[in-house]
């Protein structure tokens, strides 16, 4: 074989320099694509969660707390909030409520209830002690107080009439049977006062209820006044009671029955 044709031999032809010059350009491309199907099946959060970590980091540095932590805190206590009061809350806030006086049914035309209890100068008083007498009971707030004062002095005053007219009065009060005779000697009281420190007596008969003075509400005595008739049936009852001239109506009551 001649030079020229070990030459031409040796040397590829057009067709071969085609092909391995196409071979690393397919290579190439090949990895583009490859490289660029991975970049794209890595899930883009893998990135996310790492820049959020990031800015994370740099607010709790700068005092700033994460949004989601908030977040979390307002959904935790917008859920606490609507969450049932207790079965025993509820209870306890019923116990602590005022109860209405065991009186406040109390009507005209119905049986007076039984008491009895001390009074001032010592011993005790009771319902039956009154069986086929007219009765005048006037509960009042305190012991020489003002319009406490006031009123017993007017029953005193007019106590031979309220006897002329088949009538006996009664005072009633939370004051001490000591409070009382007090009361009794500095004013020179000539009607028994009966003292009722538990309030027996004085829830029987409505006496005892919620008031308020100056905005304020609280349980205590309210002024009122009972007319018992011979029979033992309530006659007539005055509440919240105005002292001025309030004697004198309940003696005209007396004497219409």
């Amino acid at each position: 074989m001649s030079k020229k044709t070990r030459k031409k031999s040796s040397m590829p032809s057009p067709k071969n320099r085609k092909a391995s010059a196409a071979k690393p350009a397919a290579a190439k491309t090949a990895a583009k694509t490859a490289s660029k199907t991975a970049r794209r099946s890595t899930p883009a959060l893998t990135k996310k969660p790492a820049a959020k970590a990031a800015k994370t980091a740099a607010k709790a540095a700068a005092g700033k707390p994460a949004k989601k932590p908030a977040k979390t805190a307002k959904t935790a206590s917008a859920k606490a909030s609507h969450k049932p009061t207790s079965k025993q809350l509820i209870k306890s806030n019923l116990s602590d409520a005022p109860k209405l006086a065991a009186g406040t049914g109390l009507v005209e035309g119905a049986m007076a209830p039984p008491f009895s209890l001390p009074r001032d100068g010592g011993g005790s008083v009771s319902l039956a002690d009154y069986a086929g007498k007219k009765l005048v009971l006037f509960f009042y707030p305190r012991a020489d107080t003002p319009g406490c004062t006031r009123e017993a002095i007017d029953f005193t005053r007019l106590d031979s009439a309220f006897a002329d007219a088949g009538a006996v009065v009664l005072g009633i009060s939370a004051d001490t049977v000591k409070a009382q005779e007090f009361f009794r000697n500095k004013h020179q009281l000539s009607i028994p006062l009966i003292s009722d420190e538990q309030h027996e007596m004085l829830e029987a008969y409505g006496a005892w209820g919620e008031k308020s003075m100056y905005g304020r509400t609280f349980m205590g005595i309210i002024r009122t006044t009972v007319l018992i008739g011979s029979d033992g049936r309530i006659a007539k009852i005055w509440r919240n009671v105005r002292v001025d001239g309030h004697a004198e109506e309940v003696l005209a009551a007396v004497r219409a029955m």
